[in-house]
């Protein structure tokens, strides 16, 4: 798994409190630009109403989903429905700004403006692919949730911090029609940390591994982190590295792309998922067991 990554994402918002560019501001130092212009895909999931609406609000600078906009904005928006399809097309992670997993197909909210990882999702359905999409952001995906609620394509399931916004993801929520059983909420209460997030993980690898999917779809918010602005999860940098340690020892195909994460660290701990990724990709050694040889 590589990190993928565009400068332009430090243009879009840059001066939110919570959300602002300083959120990728090492990046730059250690990752090239990758530019992929997603804009084609954005209706396999959002109307075309929605789509221009976005644009015309980046355009004339209007302020949606607490975010303040600007042409850059667009073009950020774009770029990280791109590297998003680009990551789930080689197993790699996509550093993008704006998030996604609060945009419904008529909706932005919460920063997000297009749902990168549904967008991705679909066109990996649409190919015939069994997707199981893993949210560990510590806001519940909604919009994800959604968009995906009526379909037995896709399994969503979110680990996040119980009571915060957008106020869902209740563990009653199970899908719906079709759905119904492909959904699974996981909430934590305030204050959990590493061990109560490593037994939630247990019952998302459970239930990936019963439904089989092709590929693994991570939306990977890090707002779950010790020192986020926002949350109060206290999830270490280790966390991060045992989640996709433990992903890719169960399974074969698996992207990511970030979500929330309001602190400084994103860098870091962005980097101990995927090096727990990269780790658990390769073979485990062979232990011989001295007492049971025959010579």
């Amino acid at each position: 798994m590589k990190i993928i990554f565009n400068s332009k994402f430090l243009m879009h918002n840059q001066q939110n409190w919570a959300a602002g560019s300083y959120q990728l501001e090492h990046f730059p130092d250690k990752y090239e630009d990758t530019d992929v212009n997603g804009e084609s895909y954005i209706t396999l999931v959002h109307t075309e109403e929605h789509k221009k609406s976005i644009y015309d609000a980046c355009i004339n600078g209007d302020t949606v989903a607490e975010s303040l906009l600007s042409p850059d904005s667009y073009e950020a928006a774009i770029s990280a429905v791109g590297l998003t399809i680009m990551a789930s097309e080689q197993g790699d992670f996509a550093v993008v700004r704006p998030p996604g997993h609060h945009a419904d197909r008529e909706r932005a909210a919460g920063l997000c403006l297009f749902n990168n990882i549904a967008i991705a999702t679909q066109k990996l359905v649409n190919e015939g692919k069994k997707v199981f999409i893993f949210d560990f952001d510590g806001h519940h995906g909604d919009g994800t949730q959604n968009i995906f609620y009526e379909t037995d394509k896709v399994f969503y399931c979110s680990i996040h911090q119980l009571y915060a916004y957008p106020y869902t993801g209740f563990d009653k929520e199970i899908g719906n029609g079709k759905g119904e059983g492909y959904t699974l909420n996981l909430p934590l209460i305030s204050g959990s940390g590493d061990m109560d997030f490593y037994d939630k993980l247990n019952k998302v690898i459970a239930a990936a591994t019963d439904f089989n999917p092709d590929i693994i779809a991570v939306s990977a918010g890090f707002d779950g982190y010790e020192d986020d602005k926002i949350l109060s999860l206290k999830y270490s940098q280790k966390a991060f590295y045992e989640c996709g340690l433990r992903l890719r020892r169960a399974f074969p195909n698996i992207f990511g792309v970030l979500e929330g994460g309001y602190h400084h660290q994103l860098l870091e701990c962005v980097e101990a998922f995927v090096e727990g990724v990269n780790i658990g990709a390769r073979p485990r050694k062979n232990l011989f067991d001295t007492d049971m040889s025959i010579g």
